[in-house]
């Protein structure tokens, strides 16, 4: 009788387990990040500058950038949702970037920046399509976790914090791009975490991505 219900408890752990993972797939979210190693990830010009604390991407050192570099989509996303559990310190400046591409040294030159700044003297802060459609505001305050969300869908940029649009861009067809905006525009490519000035410290976890329909 004990060895039957040790195997029923079991059986009813394993299914509770499965059904989580089934729930997991089924909303479509899939997880950049294993919250131990930066597997799958590939730094450029200061790789120092993001470690892994305590389950999250620490970025804090000279500029430089983190671009995913794994196997989800092979690291190519056109349509998507992503979103991650972000926190600043004061002070601080760093982005999301959607459709970039590797670049060993500089800012990305490919793709838009979604702004993440509460604090930083940068007047653009958290949720701006950086320098094309930005937001003054602050939704949230330093050293707190919040959700940052970006989804892109065709032309459209849709940036939620903590569930709430703050921001919706829309790119102009045929729009005329000059100087450091002559190559930023939606296609497709990776996302990756920036990390700004030695003064700036930001953490992020819990990093996902749902590919929509093209």
């Amino acid at each position: 009788m004990k060895s039957y219900l040790i195997a029923l408890a079991t059986a009813v752990v394993l299914a509770g387990c499965s059904g989580a993972n089934t729930t997991q797939q089924a909303n479509g979210w899939t997880s950049l990040f294993d919250g131990k190693t930066l597997t799958g990830w590939r730094a450029a010009e200061n790789p120092a500058t993001f470690s892994v604390q305590d389950g999250a991407i620490v970025v804090f050192g000279p500029r430089a950038h983190l671009f995913y570099d794994g196997p989800v989509n092979n690291h190519s996303f056109k349509n998507f949702e992503w979103k991650a559990q972000v926190k600043t310190m004061p002070g601080a400046n760093s982005g999301m970037f959607i459709h970039t591409t590797y670049q060993d040294t500089g800012w990305p030159v490919n793709g838009y920046e979604i702004q993440v700044n509460q604090t930083h003297t940068d007047w653009r802060k958290t949720g701006s399509v950086y320098s094309f459609q930005d937001v003054k505001e602050t939704f949230v305050k330093d050293d707190e976790w919040y959700t940052e969300q970006i989804t892109v869908e065709g032309k459209k940029v849709t940036v939620r914090i903590n569930g709430k649009v703050i921001n919706e861009y829309t790119e102009p067809d045929n729009a005329e791009r000059t100087g450091d905006n002559a190559t930023r525009r939606l296609s497709s490519g990776t996302v990756a975490l920036q990390g700004h000035d030695p003064k700036s410290k930001v953490l992020y976890k819990d990093i996902m991505i749902r590919v929509l329909p093209d």
